[in-house]
């Protein structure tokens, strides 16, 4: 497989880009995923121009007007990190990244809840970090997770797949996108948008009809800003057994009663949380194999990542 690009806070890779000269080493992101993915490391406070090690800085303000301030002497380096951040952001755009994974609570590269102190040196609201906040506004459909998040086994598996979906978007149109590419795109990826969001599937399948006689660049811009929208919404156990029966309609004809029994049981197990998503995914894998399913062969919700990230183990 084929490596493609995200990026990341420079800290989770182990480099000591830290306030204090030290680094927040991730060693799943690095051993796991790095298995998958060329990183491209970021650190917003080192690459603006501020040393190592450095005094430590904070958000202040409100969470309408905050400003970047070191905590002790209260300078402000705002300025010098919105400056560097708008080329930092130019380049990154020619990346072609597939995600980001930011640092938790950093004040340059926090997604989300950061601490904005008060006048009175308290905790008064929460927001994102400078950087961060910039990035998601520049790319608000790219994936991006933080590292504690990440913990949580279904807020990972939905970002680890969201970003394997980016990279076969970014590779499927290359070269250009077409109606003949889009229609390719959108077969193979129909139960996996199914399983994340109905509403946006159905929205998307009359995009690719194209009624309203639009241009292929105007199809596929208004597609792919469904797409990413539908993969922000988690997949739920609901979500998956209706895909799940679905697909099931498939075997109608071929599933013997036992067979057809089994399967029911299996999916009836993962809705009651006795088993993991990979148990009935493996079962349906099989009969696909078995009866020589190519429509479903091609559905990317089956294998929707490497399994040996072993992500539905734990769904």
């Amino acid at each position: 497989m084929d490596r493609f690009k995200i990026g990341v806070s420079s800290c989770l890779l182990g480099n000591k880009v830290r306030y204090d000269g030290g680094h927040k080493h991730d060693r799943w992101i690095t051993g796991v995923l790095g298995e998958y993915v060329e990183f491209v490391p970021v650190c917003p406070e080192m690459e603006c121009g501020l040393g190592i090690p450095r005094e430590a800085m904070r958000l202040v303000g409100d969470a309408q007007d905050h400003r970047l301030m070191t905590r002790k002497t209260g300078i402000d380096h705002t300025d010098r990190m919105l400056n560097w951040a708008e080329g930092k952001l130019d380049e990154l755009e020619g990346q072609k990244l597939c995600g980001f994974i930011f640092k938790k609570g950093s004040p340059s590269s926090g997604m989300e809840r950061v601490k904005i102190y008060g006048e009175n040196g308290m905790p008064a609201a929460s927001g994102s970090g400078i950087f961060a906040g910039m990035f998601m506004e520049r790319f608000p459909h790219l994936p991006v997770e933080e590292d504690g998040r990440l913990n949580d086994p279904r807020l990972r598996e939905n970002f680890i797949e969201s970003i394997f979906t980016m990279k076969r978007w970014r590779e499927a149109m290359s070269s250009g996108c077409t109606q003949k590419k889009l229609v390719e795109f959108h077969t193979s990826h129909k139960m996996l948008i199914f399983s994340h969001n109905e509403t946006g599937y159905r929205k998307m399948g009359k995009i690719v009809a194209n009624h309203e006689q639009l241009s292929d660049e105007e199809v596929c811009e208004r597609y792919f800003e469904l797409l990413l929208g539908a993969m922000k919404l988690k997949p739920t156990v609901k979500k998956h057994v209706n895909v799940m029966q679905h697909i099931m309609g498939y075997f109608k004809k071929e599933l013997s009663p036992d067979e057809k029994q089994e399967l029911l049981e299996v999916i009836d197990q993962y809705r009651d949380g006795l088993v993991p998503l990979i148990v009935p995914i493996t079962l349906l894998n099989h009969y696909v194999r078995k009866y020589d399913k190519d429509y479903l062969r091609k559905q990317w919700y089956l294998n929707p990542h490497p399994i040996e990230l072993k992500l539905r183990n734990h769904v």
